[in-house]
């Protein structure tokens, strides 16, 4: 056991992770020039065109240090983006030390210090390292200075690299060795083993990556998992070497694989603890909770007929992600579909791009919302995640909707901006911190709805790509909720309800009708497109019908027969509308749910 080291690489989102975890594997010998090939640990497309990492991995590496010694050093790589922050901090959890990536051209940024804290929370030894040196944008001075003053680590102790160039990759492991304590344990003990991730593979079912804290763990194993007491005869134990290698046995200190005929992924809930069935765990590992959604939006097929293969694709998916929640659903307009819940907007994006790639589906997704609370007049309370649930509001005594605290790090120059967005975003309590020279960290307590509009999108262009953002959940508080109804001829289009706080409902209503007068094709008849709270009508655009030119043919004479037949034309229209069904086609959908900038 002293010759382990458990370690996770953290860092903001694009501070180069994926790149120094190449440089360590490759240099560890694991991958030959022929195989490698860059992000080796992303397997999906979608992580390698996005670069960015989705879900944890890990790999096992061995090295020899200058003492001459054989080390085995178990590389856990976690996800950089806030939607996942849960999974980091049950990697961590497995960890004893972390390298802590800083970019030396962008400096410390939000959410290298959320993960920094995610470190602390578990007591790790967190090595400093200044990524990208060989940059000639890099200021490793000023970054130095960044680490001290707003990290309030030992900056001189901070590692220089170039990952990309594999500049100081010795260094690394030397202080991976050096610095970071072996994991202690009683092999003898009874099971303690915690999952930090679980992936689906077809033939063989769920294989769950997790760290054994107690105990071993062998082939024929009854093992049960301490949340659910589910129990599974173990299959197959092992480490993750890029490929699964087989082992004997897992001791207390180890990372590696269990394979037990899991049939589906959300079986194996991440954070969970294992055990042994005949010789259990007193207690299970600290931390674990359920994965919570903080996004909603509903999923319909294209075309009605393809509902069976949408049923089909998201229970496949279902298998891979076990964040994803979702449960039938079904719209006037849309017909059939699914209410789907999600961990953030990320999530979402990932969640409807891999179900049009991998599952060749034609879908479209309703505008994203979020869980609202009403307290009823009769003292009953109902949680409304989709505006068709909306309560009747003669019945409702409180409205609440959820908060978080927001922190953005950005260079000074774009303060007058930023906090322009975020005031217009009722933002809240502001508090200022100047990390170092030239940049700011601003504070801001914010509705949830606020921020998954399209808030990231805004922030990335009027910082020209500078602003770093991060958020924390920190509960409902009261609010003024209306439901604004969009109604086409006086119609309800069920899939367009939105909730709004009052302030922004005709303003987003105006914007609804404004765009569904772009789209919707003109008819024989006038179309009347409406946004309504109740029975208040608060927006409206009117699109006009075709009409033909009746009155050609008269030529002089008195102006009532021009009129009579421009009110037999009238009548003619009046009876078209109430036969006439207006089709709303789904490109209007789509575009109702862009920014209003765009």
């Amino acid at each position: 056991m002293q010759q382990i080291r458990n370690f996770s690489i953290i860092a903001h989102i694009d501070h180069g992770k994926s790149t120094l975890a190449d440089r360590l594997i490759q240099h560890a010998g694991l991958s030959n020039d022929r195989q490698f090939r860059d992000q080796i640990l992303d397997n999906m497309d979608i992580e390698r065109e996005r670069g960015i990492t989705i879900k944890s991995q890990n790999c096992a590496l061995n090295y020899t240090a200058k003492d001459g010694k054989e080390y085995h050093l178990n590389l856990i790589d976690t996800p950089g983006h806030v939607d996942f922050s849960y999974e980091v901090s049950r990697a961590l959890a497995s960890c004893e030390g972390v390298l802590l990536l800083v970019d030396a051209a962008q400096g410390v940024e939000a959410q290298t210090l959320a993960n920094l804290y995610a470190a602390m929370e578990h007591n790790l030894e967190i090595i400093p390292v200044i990524n990208k040196i060989d940059l000639p944008a890099a200021d490793v001075e000023r970054v130095k200075e960044e680490i001290m003053d707003e990290l309030g680590l030992d900056a001189e102790a901070a590692l220089k690299c170039s990952a990309k160039a594999g500049i100081g990759i010795d260094e690394i492991f030397e202080a991976i060795v050096e610095r970071i304590p072996p994991p202690t344990g009683d092999p003898a003990a009874p099971l303690q083993a915690l999952i930090f991730d679980a992936n689906y593979d077809p033939f063989r079912g769920t294989v769950i990556s997790c760290r054994i804290f107690e105990g071993t763990i062998k082939a024929g194993d009854i093992i049960r998992f301490m949340s659910n007491g589910a129990t599974y005869k173990v299959e197959d134990v092992g480490v993750f070497r890029l490929k699964l290698e087989k082992h004997k046995q897992l001791s207390a200190g180890e990372v590696g694989y269990i394979i037990a005929g899991i049939k589906t992924v959300s079986d194996t809930r991440v954070g969970d603890t294992i055990t042994n069935d005949a010789n259990p765990a007193a207690t299970a590992v600290h931390g674990f909770v359920e994965p919570k959604s903080m996004v909603f939006s509903s999923v319909y097929p294209i075309s009605s007929d393809d509902y069976p293969s949408l049923v089909e694709a998201l229970e496949k998916y279902k298998l891979n992600d076990a964040a994803l929640e979702y449960e039938k659903d079904s719209s006037a307009a849309l017909g059939m579909g699914f209410r789907c819940g999600f961990l953030g907007l990320l999530h979402l994006e990932i969640v409807q791009e891999r179900l049009e790639r991998e599952f060749n589906q034609s879908i479209i997704m309703t505008a994203p919302s979020v869980q609202y609370k009403f307290t009823l007049k009769n003292g009953q309370n109902i949680i409304v995640d989709n505006p068709q649930y909306y309560p009747d509001p003669t019945t409702i005594d409180i409205a609440e909707e959820p908060y978080v605290k927001i922190s953005i790090i950005i260079p000074e120059r774009y303060m007058g901006v930023v906090m322009k967005l975020c005031m217009d975003r009722r933002g809240l309590n502001s508090k200022f911190h100047y990390p170092s020279t030239g940049r700011i960290e601003i504070n801001f307590e914010m509705p949830l709805a606020e921020i998954v509009y399209d808030f990231y999108d805004r922030l990335k262009s009027v910082t020209q790509g500078y602003g770093s953002f991060d958020y924390d959940f920190i509960g409902h508080r009261e609010s003024e909720l209306v439901k604004v109804e969009i109604l086409v001829n006086h119609e309800p289009v069920d899939a367009l309800s939105i909730i709004v706080h009052k302030e922004n409902a005709r303003a987003r209503g105006l914007q609804i009708c404004e765009r569904l007068e772009k789209e919707i094709p003109r008819q024989m008849f006038k179309i009347i497109i409406q946004g309504a709270i109740g029975g208040t009508i608060i927006a409206r655009s009117t699109i006009n019908p075709y009409r033909k030119d009746v009155t050609a043919k008269c030529y002089g004479g008195d102006i009532s027969r021009k009129r009579k037949l421009l009110e037999k034309q009238k009548e003619g229209k009046k009876r078209m509308k109430m036969v006439g069904n207006v089709e709303i086609p789904q490109k209007a959908f789509v575009s109702v749910l862009k920014s209003v900038e765009d």
